[in-house]
């Protein structure tokens, strides 16, 4: 894959080494922050796979009022032991849910509305590339950012080998990023999601990802987001939306190892 011509810039990155072990995880991650094309300081967590940068990339991306470490904190596990390498995101729009704090917000101040994260996630997308991930990489969203990665995935089309949306946003305040406006913009393979008791809501978005090419799935006893692979939350077998999730990355390029 060519990392040239990417069309956006990070500011400023930095690294720091170190080896904790997170929230609700059972493996260790460093943790990083780069900064965004608006000055902005971002904040993640990069998990590397045994294999190296060599190895295929997940940058998870988290919901509302969340954060990357409590939303994900017990997804990452199941990633790296699959041999991928990960970067969990804390995004300028989120807060303390799911037990963990958003460190990006608590830098920042406040929370910002749902779109303004957008350069976080571009920032994020850069990082992975200027630090040397030279795998297939996926854009994983929750939510809002489930909307946001389907315009990452037509806005840096040559960058991302696939996207995965969970409950992709497409209510009244998403306003201008409302998922629905990129189901015809995005340019990479997508996996759309969503639990049953969602999509009397959102047939007609699944209808026309459908319809451009792209697979949908519905969890029968789902809940919001990329919470719908938490057995925890969900109270119920999550081991077919798992199966689709690590099928649809296996296809688009994840070699596990």
């Amino acid at each position: 894959m060519l990392l040239k011509n990417l069309g956006f810039a990070v500011l400023a990155f930095g690294l720091t080494v170190v080896t904790p072990v997170f929230a609700n995880t059972t493996v260790k991650g460093e943790k990083i922050h780069f900064k965004a094309a608006d000055g902005v300081t971002v904040y993640a967590d990069e998990y590397l796979a045994k294999v190296g940068k060599s190895a295929p990339l997940v940058i998870l991306f988290h919901q509302a009022g969340s954060n990357a470490r409590g939303e994900y904190g017990t997804i990452i596990p199941r990633l790296t032991a699959l041999g991928l390498s990960v970067l969990a995101v804390d995004q300028r729009s989120g807060g303390s849910y799911f037990g963990a704090q958003n460190r990006t917000v608590e830098a920042l101040g406040h929370s910002t509305k749902y779109c303004a994260a957008y350069p976080d996630m571009e920032a994020a997308l850069a990082f992975a590339i200027k630090d040397g991930f030279t795998g297939p990489r996926f854009a994983w969203g929750s939510s809002y950012s489930a909307a946001l990665v389907l315009k990452l995935g037509g806005d840096h089309k040559a960058e991302l080998s696939a996207v995965l949306s969970f409950s992709p946003g497409s209510g009244g305040a998403m306003g201008a990023c409302n998922a629905n406006h990129y189901l015809d913009s995005v340019a990479v393979p997508v996996l759309a999601l969503s639990p049953r008791s969602e999509m009397g809501g959102r047939k007609a978005q699944f209808a026309r990802l459908k319809e451009r090419g792209y697979q949908t799935f519905v969890a029968e006893h789902g809940v919001h987001g990329s919470s719908m692979l938490v057995e925890t939350r969900t109270h119920a077998d999550t081991s077919a939306t798992w199966d689709t999730v690590i099928g649809f990355l296996e296809l688009h390029g994840a070699e596990y190892k």
